[in-house]
């Protein structure tokens, strides 16, 4: 090789080689030759609204060869968004940059506005913005943690969400929410014992969460805010439905020093703007996959800041909010859903990092050093 004194080696040279193609490709801007999206075929969901609406999977393919793969929420319904009319819209796009990448989020948004502006046609945008953000870092060789200023977090903290207190405490988590519906009368008790459960388990330092999932209203959560107050409660999540923001910013002066948590059911920074204008929530979870992907993600931070509230984005530990929360003003603290002991669930993503005893890390991969399990699609 023209300028390779004899004793080059081959990774020398290979190294300078992919140097040379990530120079080349960074001079050159990124175009969108398409944009897909597909249902995976799910064998374990929960029997309920997610059978036919729950995640997809989109990629964005450039004209550098780089493949982008994002997550977004809204099912068949969204695909059939990514597939019509994203697809015709962003097809010879060109981005090189966040800055650029925010620029197509508007223009997506702004499109999209007479169907759109929440719910599934921005489960759909966040699933593009997460695959251009992909596609970003791979043409950079950077992790997108990278693309948003670098990681400030060498590992980050997770809690486990699910029933099986032993089961996580083994695993390493000091910290658990407790998926809690109200049923009844009888439901004090069993929420009670799960608290009292998990605090015995876990400590008196860990954290311990209900998400109630819009199954309380007022006079319930004081009544449990009561029932608990022994055990020590970190937050309390969607006692009521995102229409009652009124109603929880009342609330939420009422179940001091108990946080209350929500946003999950919010989209993009236009909705996450009533929640700081009543102060709905002290803890706002913003779920990369659905309220506008990591753009909409970096937006929402930025007002939090401004609130004075927390962000602890649902489904966290998951990768595109985990680059989120690696370089950004979120809390270190990720949400994982482990299952149960012996339990089984669909691997879609290939490459995601694992917990070890309560932390995990991002991958030093480009993108969010991930792919999709090809059985499931």
């Amino acid at each position: 090789m023209i300028g390779c004194p004899e004793s080059c080696s081959q990774d020398t040279i290979s190294a300078s080689v992919a140097r040379f193609y990530v120079e080349i490709t960074k001079q050159s801007r990124l175009k969108i030759t398409s944009v897909s999206a597909i249902y995976p075929k799910y064998k374990h969901t929960v029997p309920s609204w997610r059978t036919h609406l729950w995640q997809i999977v989109v990629w964005v393919e450039t004209n550098t060869g780089q493949i982008g793969w994002g997550f977004g929420g809204g099912g068949k319904a969204a695909v059939e968004i990514v597939n019509g009319h994203f697809a015709e819209i962003l097809t010879g796009k060109s981005f090189n940059s966040v800055s650029d990448i925010s620029d197509i989020w508007d223009f997506i948004y702004a499109e999209s506005i007479p169907y759109g502006r929440k719910g599934v046609a921005i489960m759909a945008l966040s699933g593009v913005d997460l695959a251009l953000f992909d596609a970003l870092g791979k043409a950079e060789s950077k992790p997108v943690a990278s693309l948003l200023g670098g990681s400030t977090k060498d590992r980050m903290r997770c809690y486990a969400t699910g029933p099986d207190t032993d089961y996580y405490a083994e695993l390493g988590f000091t910290a658990q929410k407790f998926p809690f519906q109200w049923k009844g009368d009888e439901s004090e008790a069993v929420g009670v014992a799960m608290g009292e459960k998990a605090r015995s388990t876990f400590g008196k330092y860990a954290e311990v969460m209900f998400d109630v999932y819009m199954t309380w209203d007022s006079e319930i959560t004081l009544r449990m805010h009561n029932a608990l107050k022994h055990v020590g409660i970190h937050w309390y999540e969607d006692v009521l439905t995102p229409d009652d923001l009124r109603e929880i910013g009342m609330l939420r002066h009422k179940i001091r020093p108990v946080n209350m948590a929500g946003g999950e059911h919010e989209f993009t920074a236009h909705g996450y703007a009533e929640i700081a204008r009543v102060q709905a929530y002290d803890i706002w979870q913003p779920d990369i996959t659905w309220c506008g992907g990591i753009t909409a993600g970096l937006r929402i931070v930025e007002m939090a800041k401004k609130a004075k509230v927390e962000v602890v984005p649902h489904r966290g530990g998951e990768p595109w909010g985990l680059h989120l929360i690696a370089a950004s003003d979120c809390e270190d603290f990720a949400e994982l859903l482990p299952g149960v002991r012996n339990g089984v669930k669909d691997e879609l993503w290939i490459g995601a990092p694992d917990a070890s005893n309560g932390y995990i890390q991002i991958a030093d991969e480009p993108g969010f050093g991930v792919k999709p399990n090809e059985d499931l699609l």
